[in-house]
């Protein structure tokens, strides 16, 4: 009886950590809807949408956690502060960046780019860290990384636009995943609050003297509420509730899911033209993928019963 009960409770987490994901997978729906607006009034609302949610969430039902952090702040040394806040304000430089580029390239590249960025960014992020964090990879997780860029060597040669901007989005959000690494000992939704907040510094500054005129449609400001409740503050709770239980290298090989939604909705739904190139090049790099994850796959999913 007990180890059913710790099965059914695992299973919670471990649809949270599936459905995370799959939320974001869909995004690209909602941010099609509005793509007659700019993408920079697209990417300010949603930062002051979500960072009204955020706070009033965080002041409601967090504020111990929020005063915890605050004082681990206020005891760290000099050197310590700056370096702290300096993870900070990279990290909302790095954010900010990733969610124009996607909004961005959604709008006025395509679903594809999008898609590739998020299939690439675990590789480009597990590369950066090898490099600048002197995390281990084996020899598997190696070649896997030659593989995939192999893939999109490939890719670029059937259309270099789509390619470049898929690094830039896959870039950004690679290094803000390092950074969130680095900067250990904080809660990681306050973190956010503080770096959505530092991105308020310079979105309201330039809403009040933004050359659009205010939009005023209902679709507009629906489609901005939703995608920063659904797309953006749900699955990042779905995410932390998930990490509770289910470990890390779990959740990264779920995480898989958005690109391969987006990519599926970018060649039905939205009827972009994939050229047969193409699928060999995402094959090539699903593959790699599951090279570069083999070991947690088995860990996951073949793991033997009672073990």
């Amino acid at each position: 009886m007990e180890n059913n009960n710790e099965t059914q409770s695992r299973g919670k987490y471990l649809f949270a950590a599936f459905l995370a994901p799959f939320i974001w997978g869909f995004m690209s729906i909602s941010v099609r809807w509005i793509r007659d607006y700019p993408a920079e009034d697209i990417l300010y609302f949603r930062i002051v949408t979500a960072l009204l949610v955020l706070w009033l969430y965080i002041l409601l039902f967090r504020r111990k956690s929020l005063l915890l952090d605050f004082h681990k702040f206020q005891s760290l040394s000099r050197k310590g502060k700056i370096r702290q806040t300096g993870l900070i304000v990279l990290a909302a430089l790095l954010i900010f960046g990733n969610w124009f580029t996607y909004i961005y390239a959604v709008n006025h590249i395509s679903i594809q780019s999008a898609a590739l960025a998020y299939l690439t960014c675990p590789l480009i992020t597990a590369a950066a860290a090898y490099f600048m964090l002197k995390e281990q990879l084996t020899s598997w997780q190696k070649i896997a990384l030659l593989v995939a860029f192999g893939s999109v060597c490939i890719l670029a040669n059937g259309s270099l636009i789509d390619v470049l901007w898929a690094i830039t989005i896959a870039v950004c959000y690679a290094f803000y995943l390092i950074i969130q690494r680095i900067s250990t000992g904080f809660d990681k939704l306050n973190q956010l609050v503080i770096q959505l907040s530092i991105c308020a510094l310079f979105v309201i500054p330039k809403l009040f003297y933004n050359h659009h005129d205010i939009p005023t449609t209902p679709i507009f400001w629906s489609t901005i509420v939703l995608i920063a409740s659904l797309f953006t503050i749900i699955p990042l709770f779905l995410s932390m509730y998930a990490l509770i239980k289910i470990s890390s290298t779990t959740t990264g090989v779920l995480l898989y899911i958005n690109p391969l939604i987006a990519f599926t909705l970018a060649a039905t739904y939205f009827q972009e033209p994939v050229s047969p190139i193409k699928y060999v090049a995402y094959s090539i790099i699903l593959v790699a993928i599951v090279i570069f994850n083999i070991n947690a796959i088995k860990q996951t999913f073949f793991k033997p019963a009672g073990g």
